[in-house]
C-alpha cells in the first residue's frame, strides 16, 4: 500500500512542475521563483495560448532558458520581459498592452459581440412587425360566404 501511495506522489510530480526540466531550473530558489512567475506571462510563440512554462516546445524551452539566463545577470522582472518583448514583439505576451497596434486585439470581440447583439435585435424586430392586412375586394367576399354557407350546411347534415 505504501509503495502504491509513493507511486501515485511521484506520478504526481510532473503534473505539478509543467514542462520546465531539471537541468533548466536555476540552483536559486528565489530566482527559480521568479523565473517561473515571469514565464507564467510569456506566451509560447508556437503554442496556441499556452505559457512557455507549461510548453515542450524547443522555442518555449529556448525562452525559458533566455528568461533564466537573463536572471542570472541580474536583470529585474521588467527587464527580462522587456528583453524578450524586443525580440519577440507583443504577440509573446499573454497581456498585451493597450496600445495603437493591439487595439484590434482588445476591441475586436467587444466589436463583434455587439454587431451580433445589433443583427438579433434588427432581426427579431422585423418578425414582430404585423404584416398589413388589405380590405377584401367583392370577388373575394363573395367566395367566403360562399365558403361559410357550405360549412354551415355540413354541419347542420
Amino acid at each position: 500500500m505504501k509503495r502504491l501511495l509513493l507511486a501515485l506522489a511521484l506520478s504526481l510530480v510532473p503534473i505539478a512542475a509543467g514542462a520546465v526540466e531539471p537541468d533548466e531550473m536555476l540552483a536559486d530558489p528565489a530566482l527559480e521563483a521568479r523565473a517561473r512567475e515571469i514565464s507564467k506571462d510569456l506566451r509560447c510563440v508556437v503554442c496556441q495560448n499556452q505559457d512557455i512554462d507549461s510548453s515542450n516546445a524547443g522555442v518555449a524551452r529556448d525562452l525559458r532558458l533566455l528568461v533564466r539566463e537573463r536572471l542570472l545577470a541580474g536583470g529585474s522582472d521588467a527587464e527580462v520581459i522587456e528583453f524578450i518583448r524586443a525580440r519577440y514583439g507583443d504577440y509573446v505576451l499573454l497581456k498585451p498592452p493597450l496600445e495603437p497596434s493591439t487595439y484590434a486585439l482588445w476591441f475586436a470581440p467587444v466589436a463583434l459581440i455587439l454587431f451580433g447583439l445589433l443583427a438579433g435585435v434588427i432581426v427579431l424586430s422585423r418578425n414582430r412587425k404585423p404584416e398589413a392586412v388589405s380590405a377584401l375586394n367583392e370577388d373575394d367576399e363573395k367566395a367566403v360566404s360562399e365558403f361559410l354557407k357550405r360549412s354551415d350546411a355540413g354541419d347542420a347534415s
